[in-house]
Formats: structure tokens, C-alpha cells, sequence
């Protein structure tokens, strides 16, 4: 079983803001910086084989901080790791996006097709890094619809976020990916046969 912990980036200006970042490279703000460190020391009780992350530069400045304090070594980027395509609906706040496209956004990527360029990443990296664990540094919308699938859509609960720095623990074994602990939750293990069926259809 090769274990993959998925962290969310730290904050960014546009989070504070509540604007939709997407693939729109906003960097860390000194809260996200101090996110990252305070997340390296609730890792640190843990021993890690490697750290990968998305290229966008919120993500790779997490990673690139865990990587130092966890004396990992070098950020290897993977592009497919990056966040949801929002479309035209990047850098518009939530209420402003649906104002004006009323859920019909312009080029914005479907769950499904994150879900198709994400869970092959995944798959490959596990494969890669066989019995090993796994950092991976990731954002709030790849975050999220890895734990909806993984559950079927019974997590995130209403309300229920995913904090900048959190981590959220996935397994790969038997050639699924499974969701083993949602920001702390354990998640039962019945999920990891429903993302294995998942992942090989």
C-alpha cells in the first residue's frame, strides 16, 4: 500500500478575498507562508519518502517550505496536479461568477475531467513510489473532488471546508485510490472498494 497525502496550499490574497483562483498563478501571502510551516510541524511526527506538487506557484512555495523543514530534498512538479480550470469565473468572488453565468461557465473544467487528469497522477506516482509515503501539495477544488468521489459525495458535508495547509490521507492498493482520513476524520473503510471500482472503470 503506498500512502498519499494530499495538502492544501496555504492562503493567498485572493482566498482572503473569496475570489475564484483556479489556474490563475496567485502566490502565497505571509498567512500561507505560516500555514505551511505550522503544517511541516504536524507532518514532522511522520517519516515521508517524497514531496510532489502542482506548478502553480501557491502550491509549489507550500511544497518547497514542507520540503525544508522535512529535509525532503527537491519538489518534483506535476502539471496534472494543478487546480480546477474555472474559466472566465477566475478572479470573480462566488456570488459574482453565478450574478453573471448563472452556473453556465465559460471554459470551466467539469469535476469529471479533473477527476481524469488527477486519479492517472495519482496512480502514477503510487506506482512509482510503491510501499512508500507520499506528499503531495494539491488545492481545495482537486482536494475536494477526490473526497466526493471517494465517498460518493457523502464528504464534503454541507459547510464542511478544506482549511489552507490542511492534509487529507489517501491509500493506493489493489489498483484503486481510497480516501483513508478527511482533514482528521477517519473515513470508513468501505470507500477504499467504491474508489477502486472508480478508478478502474
Amino acid at each position: 500500500m503506498t500512502h498519499l497525502v494530499l495538502v492544501r496550499h496555504g492562503q493567498t490574497d485572493w482566498n482572503v478575498e473569496r475570489r475564484i483562483q483556479g489556474t490563475s498563478d496567485i502566490p502565497l501571502n505571509d498567512t500561507g507562508r505560516r500555514q505551511a510551516r505550522e503544517a511541516a510541524k504536524l507532518l514532522a511526527r511522520e517519516h515521508w519518502d517524497v514531496i510532489v506538487s502542482s506548478p502553480l506557484s501557491r502550491a509549489r512555495e507550500t511544497a518547497e517550505i514542507l520540503s525544508a523543514e522535512l529535509g525532503l530534498g527537491e519538489v518534483e512538479l506535476v502539471d496534472a496536479l494543478q487546480e480546477r480550470n474555472y474559466g472566465a469565473a477566475e478572479g470573480l468572488t462566488g456570488a459574482e461568477a453565478e450574478e453573471r453565468y448563472q452556473g453556465r461557465v465559460p471554459g470551466r473544467e467539469s469535476p469529471q475531467e479533473v477527476l481524469d487528469r488527477v486519479h492517472p497522477a495519482l496512480v502514477a506516482l503510487a506506482e512509482e513510489h510503491p510501499g512508500k509515503a507520499v506528499l503531495v501539495v494539491s488545492h481545495g477544488g482537486v482536494i475536494g473532488t477526490l473526497v466526493r468521489d471517494a465517498t460518493d459525495h457523502s464528504w464534503p458535508e454541507p459547510g464542511q471546508l478544506i482549511p489552507n495547509g490542511s492534509h487529507h490521507r489517501f491509500a493506493y492498493r489493489d489498483g484503486g485510490i481510497g480516501l483513508v482520513e478527511f482533514n482528521g476524520r477517519p473515513w470508513a473503510e468501505p470507500a477504499m472498494e467504491v474508489a477502486g471500482d472508480a478508478a478502474a472503470g
